[in-house]
């Protein structure tokens, strides 16, 4: 059944279902909580750009059949629109991720990944127009400084990763990503399911391009490839595909950085996988994400 948005009906989703949009929160964390470690698992086989481009082509091929069947209500007038997000909130950062993956732990990605709802004002402030307190400014200040920390935390003290800047970077993309959705794709008489289907046909033929001109084919023959082949497809169909079915829905009923709060979450799932897979979590991996977390909690009680 088809989902008509209006901001009357944002409003009553707000007031009528505080429980369905926490429950979303929550069900996304634990989604994209677990997206770190299974990249971390793909990455045994496949290098980055594979990782990335096999993420996006499972996600492509689930939603096919449904875009299919739908064409005659896919608005492709804005079809630059979908394009733009799909490549900022999904194509790039699948890559950036992986490339974080090779050589940062899973749990510091997804303690760094917290940083998005500060990006999201950030963004918003500078080119949509949307106000930011001094509270969110000191948030804001507070969270850079969680996250220069995590970036200098290394297994034998304080030493600069430069992979981190990769998923520093994704943030940043996931902040335009979010107030361009919010802005642009939202009001459309269209389902999140059928949204995020249309997103994912403008980026999934450029994924297929980049998994094919390499070794993949290759690879994929090995016996030992089926296991990262099996979490890679995970990654794509729930990660990508499920989530941001879930997300452009979460979008829908509340404000774009109430949305990326579920990076309030995903740290602490992160690093439970990280610890179960015997990462070394220290001291100051904690210290940065409580300060980012504290930052968070700034910019989103404003």
């Amino acid at each position: 059944m088809e989902t008509k948005t209006t901001t009357n009906q944002i409003t009553t989703s707000k007031l009528q279902n505080p429980l369905l949009a926490w429950g979303l929160l929550a069900l996304l964390a634990v989604i994209w909580g677990s997206s770190f470690i299974l990249v971390k698992k793909s990455l045994s086989i496949f290098d980055a750009p594979q990782v990335g481009s096999l993420r996006i082509t499972a996600a492509f091929l689930f939603f096919l059949p449904f875009f299919l069947i739908n064409l005659k209500k896919i608005p492709f007038q804005k079809a630059h629109f979908f394009l733009l997000v799909g490549c900022l909130g999904n194509l790039f950062p699948a890559y950036l991720f992986s490339l974080a993956g090779s050589k940062l732990d899973s749990g510091v990605s997804g303690a760094l990944n917290s940083t998005t709802p500060l990006f999201t004002l950030i963004v918003g402030g500078l080119f949509f127009g949307n106000k930011i307190t001094s509270k969110q400014t000191a948030g804001i200040i507070l969270g850079f400084v969680g996250a220069l920390l995590l970036i200098l935390a290394g297994a034998k003290g304080l030493a600069f990763n430069w992979y981190a800047l990769y998923v520093i970077l994704a943030t940043v993309f996931y902040g335009l990503n979010l107030n361009i959705t919010k802005k642009h794709l939202t009001g459309l008489n269209l389902s999140p399911f059928l949204i995020t289907s249309f997103i994912f046909m403008t980026i999934g033929p450029v994924a297929l391009v980049v998994l094919f001109s390499g070794d993949f084919i290759e690879k994929v023959q090995r016996p030992e490839a089926l296991q990262p082949l099996f979490y890679t497809i995970i990654l794509g169909v729930m990660g990508s595909a499920i989530a941001m079915v879930l997300f452009n829905r979460l979008i829908q009923m509340t404000s774009a950085v109430l949305a990326s709060s579920v990076t309030y979450l995903i740290p602490i799932v992160a690093i439970l996988w990280g610890i179960l897979d015997g990462e070394t979590i220290q001291i100051q991996h904690f210290l940065g994400m409580g300060i980012i977390l504290v930052g968070v909690y700034l910019v989103n009680k404003s």
